[in-house]
């Protein structure tokens, strides 16, 4: 039936009610068109909802209107979806009730009938607020549609005296029914669908998660309990639509949410807020006790592997926790916001974990939002900096080359630590200018120190390659840009890549590093040992050099476990045809062992601390400058 001939309908209805007063049939007439309108109108849902209590108060004049309906996803509950004359303050302790503790309203649902309180302080089922409020009479009419009751409509009185005649009864019943038409409008319940409820999952979308949280946070101000917020976020989730494709990711979200459900009760609300964020509300929650264990009970399930495709699909998740104040008002956006302050400190402090907001993470959000806005200014500014830290041969003693690590001279801190700002850059894609500037600077100096040295004898330079840099398509390009602008020959560059960046679109990766060979420069592996290390993926990727990572070099000196180990990586090294170079060599003790196990090169304060240019200079151009590496 199209809506235009259902106007039609209810307005012939509405006319022909003969237990109404003409003037009463046609004032309802009235207010019915003016509902209708608005759902053919295709209104926002809110304003259908309103012109229907908008159109109660027109008719029966009382101070208080409401509209509640049952909640789709509990119809044991009854929601409050517009309000006439109800305080805020009571309306959101209001906003979400069972039944039976709903009033007039919530009888008129159970019965399937008009309910009227006519002394309301004095009858058993009043609600507590309403009545401290001053209401005296309240009446209620059940809202059908297709048969079935899917809410009630209420009014309620102050006045002194008030009651419900019986033909005020009838009006209101019958308005009620014939709004119910108007409400359960087919486009309507979609958009009511679409506005509460996460299409994929099936969960609670971020409005009605908001909507709950301020109800929630308002009755436990009343009653002095605890409310508490969950978020969780899937660790490194965008690797899945990368990988698997945005169907798969589509799978797994839903899995994950389903998953979700069985963590928490069916009294607890659970949201979907974006791509890859959900949310738990968790409903009087007398001890902190009870959101940890709910938080490591999630963590636990989501470690579990997803069956998905025929394939197993495994993820972690982070998790922030924040709780509401017992007994003071809180802001429902401000306490998601502290539950979100919490998971990010979560991914920052190693993932797969969870963390409880604290006021000091305040602060750091601040001191990261304000770092985030001046690094972004940084490279225009020209606040970075190189520092070169040699590379010895371990045999002769002489400088084979430097490493290159940029620094950050902020005009007001000072020198920002590396810890501080390279995480923050690698989250916000600023890396790969920043990464663009040092790999031309460090190009640049050592191209002006190689003019000033024996053609035999040219220096390499160390450039350390992030994520970001290696997924971009056209990185061998701008490699070969930076070495025609400079003149550093191929051989003279060495690009530094950590193993875990070598095990993601590993067909992508092999292709972009064998064209960025075909430059002739070298590929090295940063602080190997310490990631995915394997042999499968060294005879597969087209490196050159292992660098020991300094956990290994430290048992060299002490003849700890370790120590046999770095033998081992030497050996394993030397067979596959690559060079080594020892990280964080800090004493004489330490040389010997590494240079008699075959490593060629090392680097660590015992030889130097990373060096402005001009101390490298010196160090290049000032004979017996660098210590000695022991005895041959």
């Amino acid at each position: 039936m199209s809506k235009t001939h259902r106007l039609d309908v209810l307005a012939r209805t509405a006319l022909a009610a003969p237990e109404l007063p003409a003037g009463s049939r046609i004032r309802m007439l009235e207010r019915v068109i003016a509902v209708q309108r608005a759902a053919v109108r295709r209104t926002s849902l809110q304003e259908v909802f309103d012109a229907v209590t908008a159109g109660a108060y027109d008719l029966l004049g009382d101070e208080i209107v409401g509209l509640r309906l049952r909640d789709r996803v509990d119809p044991g509950m009854l929601q409050m979806v517009s309000a006439h004359g109800v305080p805020d303050s009571v309306a959101w302790r209001l906003w979400r009730t069972p039944l039976d503790s709903c009033g007039a309203a919530g009888q008129a649902v159970m019965r399937d009938d008009v309910v009227v309180f006519d002394r309301y302080a004095e009858s058993p089922g009043r609600i507590r607020e309403l009545a401290e409020s001053g209401v005296r009479a309240a009446m209620a009419a059940p809202v059908r549609a297709a048969g079935e009751v899917i809410g009630s409509l209420a009014v309620a009185s102050r006045r002194a005296g008030r009651s419900y005649s019986p033909a005020e009864q009838e009006l209101l019943a019958a308005f009620a029914e014939h709004v119910g038409a108007a409400i359960a409008d087919a486009q309507a319940v979609d958009r009511l669908e679409q506005g509460f409820h996460d299409p994929l999952t099936g969960l609670a979308s971020r409005a009605l998660f908001n909507d709950r949280l301020a109800h929630a946070l308002a009755c436990a101000e009343r009653d002095q309990t605890r409310t508490s917020v969950l978020t969780l976020d899937i660790d490194r989730f965008q690797s899945v639509n990368d990988s698997l494709g945005h169907a798969v990711g589509d799978l797994l979200l839903a899995a994950v949410g389903d998953r979700l459900r069985s963590c928490v009760r069916a009294t607890d609300t659970l949201a979907r807020l974006s791509a890859d964020e959900f949310a738990m509300l968790l409903h009087d929650v007398e001890l902190r006790d009870r959101a940890v264990t709910v938080a490591d009970r999630v963590l636990q399930a989501i470690r579990e592997p997803f069956p998905i495709n025929s394939r197993d699909i495994f993820i972690d998740a982070s998790i922030g926790i924040a709780f509401g104040a017992v007994g003071h008002h809180q802001d429902a956006e401000m306490l998601l916001q502290y539950a979100e302050l919490a998971l990010h400190t979560a991914k920052r402090n190693g993932k797969g974990r969870y963390e409880i907001f604290e006021p000091v993470m305040h602060a750091a959000l601040k001191k990261g939002a304000d770092l985030e806005t001046d690094l972004r200014l940084a490279v225009d500014r020209d606040e970075f900096v190189l520092r070169y830290q040699p590379i010895i041969d371990l045999h002769s003693g002489q400088v084979n080359g430097f490493e290159a690590l940029v620094r950050w001279i902020h005009p007001q801190l000072g020198m920002v630590p590396p810890l501080e700002f390279i995480p923050l850059a690698e989250e916000t894609g600023l890396i790969v200018p920043i990464g663009t500037w040092v790999l031309r600077e460090a190009c640049r100096q050592a191209a002006e120190w190689n003019r000033r040295r024996p053609a035999d004898e040219p220096l390499s330079i160390s450039v350390n390659l992030s994520a970001r840099q290696l997924q971009q398509p056209d990185l061998p390009q701008l490699v070969a840009g930076v070495l025609a602008a400079t003149g550093l020959t191929g051989r003279c560059l060495t690009l530094e890549l950590t193993e875990s960046l070598l095990i993601n679109d590993v067909e992508t990766t092999v292709a972009r590093l064998e064209n960025l060979k075909k430059l002739g420069v070298r590929l090295a592996i940063d602080d190997f040992g310490t990631g995915y290390s394997s042999l499968a993926y060294l005879r597969r990727f087209p490196v050159d050099i292992l660098k020991i990572d300094k956990l290994f070099i430290d048992a060299v000196a002490t003849q700890a476990p370790g120590a046999s180990l770095t033998g081992a990586i030497v050996h394993l090294a030397r067979t596959l045809d690559l060079s080594t170079v020892a990280e964080g060599i800090e004493s004489l003790d330490q040389c010997a062992p590494l240079r008699d196990s075959g490593c060629q090169l090392g680097q660590g304060y015992y030889f130097a601390k990373p060096l402005t240019s001009d101390d490298a200079e010196s160090l290049l151009f000032t004979p017996a400058t660098v210590p000695a590496a022991g005895p041959a």
